[in-house]
């Protein structure tokens, strides 16, 4: 039997997907259908996905807004597709990303396999000591901004698959269903929040930035994690007229510069001399600053070093107030290390990796929660904050591992 169907699809392709979709979790579209819905009737609704793109007639459904609360008191828009949008999106992903990632400079660090955020940050504390200078380079409304023409002119440049570009074109015009209910039509940006959308905003500023930057300025280094960049330079003379030609090109390329979150910083430190206003930047949820630092010899110094930023304490400390721990009497001390652990767990395990002492101020708001627990559990303990505080000291030292923030050494 030939196949009559115009784009050659493959239905393992379509299942594989949906597997990865899966994985991934998340929550619903515009038409109300979960993970669990759409797997009731699995086998129908790929079917369905793979008819509609084999055919060239899969047009995507609008994308539901929803804001999510930023550090700074602001929302940042995220566009969450259909579970069907998705599964489609990651069709396109997984033939196109093999393609396109190897073309991508090695200090590309966002959404790429076997690259991590953690990756970006110990290479910029790394070049901190070898570069006095860094532009902190922040893009205003990256998602929302990006412009389709030289989107799609970037995408013509890595695939002539045709069902591909014909189906990237569409979900850069997909419509947005906003939280009143109406529908908003786009003619500029990517939903972040979409499975392509990660691809396609590396593949944007690749072209943007990257390639840009190592032409005209092949002795600057950087390290970028999608739109969020740090450019390191020799002098500030050199920060000063990188920071004016970049205000340029992305202009070029209809993008703005973030007006007070884009800067110019000095690295200070014990082996530098001078002064400038600006002496630190934060980079993926880590404040780089001057800080005391021991060599290994001993000897104490000032380093430009990465810890734990601010806005991540404070949405840290945000989370720990919500769980209001004098609500969880009716819970054992082994509960509560059960659901605490591993929230904790993904603290320690991301901020733990440069200016592990940063985290004490975590580790104090656990203990202050874990003492009012106490205090509402027992009756005894109630009038007394300090017996609280001695009966929580002595579950630690009969269970020093039944809590993961009882591990952080207190000197780092």
């Amino acid at each position: 039997m030939t196949n009559t169907k115009p784009f050659t699809i493959s239905k393992r392709l379509v299942w594989e997907a949906w597997k990865r979709v899966k994985a991934n979790g998340g929550t619903h579209g515009v038409d109300s259908v979960s993970l669990e819905t759409f797997e009731g009737k699995l086998s129908k609704n790929l079917y369905k996905i793979w008819n509609r793109m084999s055919s060239g007639t899969y047009f995507p459904p609008p994308v539901r807004r929803v804001d999510i609360p930023k550090g700074d008191g602001q929302t940042r828009p995220l566009g969450i597709p259909t579970v069907g949008d998705r599964v489609a999106q990651m069709v396109v992903k997984m033939v196109l990303d093999p393609e396109i990632d190897p073309v991508f400079y090695p200090d590309s660090y966002g959404y790429r396999p076997k690259k991590s955020a953690i990756d970006a940050v110990r290479q910029a504390r790394q070049r901190c000591f070898q570069y006095g200078w860094v532009v902190d380079l922040d893009i205003q409304g990256f998602f929302d901004n990006i412009d389709h023409d030289l989107m799609m002119k970037a995408l013509a440049k890595h695939t002539n698959c045709v069902w591909i570009r014909l189906y990237i074109a569409r979900w850069l015009k997909a419509p947005v269903s906003l939280t009143d209910g109406s529908i908003a039509e786009r003619d500029k940006g990517t939903p972040q929040g979409g499975v392509i959308s990660p691809l396609l905003a590396n593949l944007f500023l690749h072209y943007a930035l990257d390639v840009w930057v190592q032409r005209h300025y092949p002795k600057v280094r950087f390290e970028r994690y999608a739109d969020d960049g740090v450019y390191h330079c020799s002098s500030q003379r050199e920060a000063e007229k990188l920071l004016k030609v970049l205000r340029v090109r992305l202009k070029e390329c209809h993008l703005t510069l973030h007006p007070k979150k884009t800067k110019i910083v000095y690295c200070k430190n014990s082996f530098r001399k001078g002064k400038y206003g600006q002496v630190s930047f934060d980079f993926l949820g880590y404040t780089f600053r001057p800080r005391r630092a021991m060599s290994k010899y001993g000897k104490i110094f000032t380093g430009f070093l990465p810890a734990i930023s601010r806005k991540a304490l404070k949405r840290i400390n945000v989370t720990i107030r919500k769980w209001n721990f004098q609500r969880w009497s009716k819970y054992d001390v082994e509960d509560i290390a059960r659901i605490l652990n591993p929230v904790v767990r993904g603290w320690v395990n991301y901020y733990g990796h440069f200016g592990r002492t940063a985290l004490k101020r975590v580790k104090a708001l656990l203990e202050f929660s874990l003492i009012k627990w106490a205090r509402k559990k027992f009756k005894k303990l109630r009038r007394s904050y300090r017996k609280s505080k001695d009966y929580i000291r002595r579950v630690q030292k009969q269970r020093p591992a039944l809590f993961v923030h009882w591990q952080l050494s207190s000197k780092g």
